[in-house]
C-alpha cells in the first residue's frame, strides 16, 4: 500500500511528486515518455502577457512560490537548472513604449515591469527603439530537471518504465488497485496524453504543437532573453533557441518544416548576424479552451484526480496547482473554482 500513483511525470507530474516528498507521502510513478512538451520546453518563467503588457492568470501568486519550490529542488537533487536571465520585450513603435508606461504604473504590474527602459548595445539585434525590462524572470533547464528527478525516482525503485493500461486499474472505494500497486488515490499528470484516458477523456483538452529552432551564432553574444514576434533564448556556449510556433491543427510531436520557414522568417527581422541551425523540437501543449488548468477529482471515483492543461505556463503553474490540489485532498481545502474540473461536468 502506497499514498498516491502518479500517471506522468513532466512538469505536473514532477512537481506533484516532490510535493508528496516533502510531506512525506509514498507513491510510485508510471512514465512512458510519450509527451515531450515538458523537455522541449523553452523553460521561461514570466510573470506578464508581454503581447498585451498584462499579468496572466495569477501569476503575482504562482511566481515566487514556484522560484522558491525550483531553488529548495535544486538544493535536493545537487544540479544547477534554474538561470535568473532578464526578458527584455522589443518595443516596435514609440506608442508600444507609451503602453508599457501606462502597465507599469498599474498596481499589480509595477512590481514586474521596469520603467527604465533599455537601450541596444547589441550591434547584432535589430532593435531601433528601446526595450522593456520585465523583473523576477529566468530560465528553468526543464530537460536536467526532468532527467535528474527521474533518476532519483529510479534509485528509490519507484519508477515504472511503462504505457499505463486502464483497463487493468481497478476502484475501490478506498483504494484503487494497479497490478501489484495497491493506493490511497491515482493523480493522472500525463499532459496532451489525457485525450485517451477513459476517465478524463471528457474533459476540453485541446492541446497546441509547439516548434523551437536551436541555432548556434559565434558573433550574437546576447545573454539576455528577448521577446520579439518569438522569444530568443539563450542557452549558452553561443548556441540559442527560438520560438515557439503555435499550431492547433496539429497533434504529434513530429517536427515541421512549415515551422522552420515561420521561426527563420521572423528571426531573420531580428538578426544581423550569421548563424547556424543546428536542432528543432516538437512537443503538444495540454491546452484548454478557457485558458485555465484542469485540476480535481473525477465525478465518479473519489480516489482519482486530475492534474493537467497548464499550457504554455506549466513552470510557474505547477508548483503553485500541485500544492493546492495536494492540500484540497489531505486538508480539505478548497480548489480554486477557475481551474477545478467541477466546471466541466459531464451530462
Amino acid at each position: 500500500m502506497v499514498d498516491y500513483i502518479v500517471v506522468g511525470l513532466g512538469l505536473a507530474g514532477t512537481s506533484f511528486c516532490e510535493t508528496l516528498r516533502r510531506n512525506n507521502k509514498t507513491f510510485v510513478v508510471f512514465n512512458d515518455r510519450s509527451q515531450t512538451s515538458s523537455r522541449v520546453a523553452g523553460g521561461l518563467y514570466n510573470p506578464i502577457i508581454l503581447k498585451r503588457f498584462t499579468l496572466s492568470w495569477k501569476a503575482d501568486e504562482q511566481l515566487f512560490y514556484a522560484t522558491e519550490f525550483y531553488t529548495q529542488l535544486e538544493q535536493f537533487l545537487g544540479v544547477h537548472f534554474n538561470r535568473r536571465l532578464s526578458v527584455l520585450r522589443k518595443f516596435a513603435s514609440i506608442e508600444e513604449q507609451n503602453l508599457w508606461y501606462e502597465a507599469a504604473d498599474k498596481e499589480r504590474l509595477k512590481l514586474f515591469l521596469d520603467t527604465q527602459l533599455v537601450t541596444n548595445d547589441n550591434p547584432h539585434l535589430n532593435v531601433p527603439n528601446k526595450l522593456g525590462k520585465v523583473l523576477h524572470t529566468g530560465k528553468l533547464n526543464t530537460s536536467l530537471l526532468l532527467d535528474t528527478y527521474e533518476q532519483w525516482l529510479v534509485e528509490q525503485g519507484i519508477m515504472h518504465y511503462e504505457t499505463f493500461d486502464y483497463n487493468k486499474l481497478k476502484i475501490g472505494s478506498n483504494e484503487v488497485v494497479y497490478g501489484a500497486v495497491t493506493a490511497r488515490h491515482i493523480i493522472f499528470c500525463e499532459g496532451f496524453g489525457l485525450t485517451t484516458n477513459p476517465y478524463f477523456k471528457y474533459l476540453p483538452l485541446q492541446g497546441s504543437k509547439g516548434e523551437y529552432l536551436i541555432i548556434e551564432s559565434k558573433e550574437l553574444k546576447e545573454e539576455c532573453l528577448v521577446k520579439f514576434s518569438l522569444f530568443l533564448i539563450p542557452l549558452g556556449n553561443d548556441r540559442y533557441k527560438v520560438g515557439a510556433t503555435y499550431n492547433r491543427g496539429d497533434r504529434d510531436n513530429d517536427i515541421t518544416l512549415w515551422a522552420e520557414k515561420e521561426i527563420i522568417n521572423k528571426l531573420n527581422t531580428l538578426l544581423k548576424c550569421k548563424y547556424t541551425i543546428v536542432g528543432q523540437e516538437a512537443g503538444v501543449r495540454p491546452t484548454v479552451k478557457d485558458r485555465r488548468p484542469l485540476v480535481g477529482k473525477h465525478p465518479q471515483y473519489p480516489n482519482m484526480w486530475v492534474l493537467n492543461g497548464f499550457g504554455s505556463h506549466g513552470i510557474m503553474i505547477g508548483p503553485w496547482a500541485s500544492k493546492a490540489l495536494f492540500e484540497h485532498i489531505e486538508m480539505q481545502r478548497p480548489l480554486d473554482k477557475e481551474m477545478d474540473i467541477n466546471r466541466f461536468l459531464p451530462n
